[in-house]
């Protein structure tokens, strides 16, 4: 299958990303098409191998950690989709990161956690939970950076909100690698009275859930 054909399956409006997937995991050699297209002009083709890369780095990250670089530099990139997916992304690759590469880019990965915008943010702090997963020894420093959303300027404050509940969520997913627990319960404890049904909701599950764990700890 050459460039054209992989394209030709990501033009519908039907388009199936699960098969063409299912076509890069049984011929590698078609990533690297997936790769350049997320360059291509063409919309359907940019957002389909962009997304198309989003899934396999969930179902099998090794197929895509050669390409590491490229998904560094989008966190750079002027196109807000294909940034918000290299987030993503990259969160996903840490799980087979055995040459510690998201390590020299932890500053660049955060750079953008306290604004100014919202969407990046809070894809920020939901590759967060991953990399704690995979990366247990950056659970302190990654937890100082979520806690940065505290003072953090986006679009309104409504925006605001909306990050606090993903790094409410965030939290709870790795609450119990964490060992300086005060803070994050401070900051949780503060959203029990958030202007945000959502994120008033986390807050109180996240305290019934985890009070008695900082209490014993």
């Amino acid at each position: 299958m050459n460039k054209q054909e992989v394209f030709d399956k990501l033009i519908p409006k039907d388009r199936d990303l699960q098969q063409v997937a299912e076509l890069v995991f049984k011929s590698p050699e078609l990533l690297k098409y997936l790769i350049s297209g997320i360059n291509e002009k063409e919309a359907c083709i940019k957002y389909g191998c962009n997304n198309t890369l989003l899934l396999l780095s969930k179902k099998k990250p090794e197929i895509i950690y050669p390409y590491f670089d490229v998904f560094k530099d989008n966190l750079k990139s002027e196109n807000k989709f294909i940034k918000w997916s290299a987030i993503l992304i990259i969160a996903n690759l840490t799980r087979c990161d055995n040459n510690k590469k998201f390590d020299e880019i932890f500053n660049l990965y955060f750079s953008e956690i306290e604004g100014p915008v919202m969407i990046t943010a809070a894809n920020i702090v939901k590759g967060s939970a991953v990399i704690t997963k995979a990366k247990p020894y950056l659970t302190e420093r990654i937890t100082k950076e979520l806690l940065k959303v505290k003072n953090a300027k986006y679009q309104t404050d409504e925006c605001l909100n909306i990050v606090v509940g993903h790094t409410i969520s965030s939290f709870d997913k790795f609450f119990r690698q964490i060992k300086d627990r005060d803070e994050v319960m401070d900051f949780v404890r503060i959203n029990i009275h958030n202007r945000r049904n959502q994120t008033r909701n986390k807050a109180e599950k996240f305290i019934n859930k985890w009070d008695k764990l900082t209490v014993s700890h």
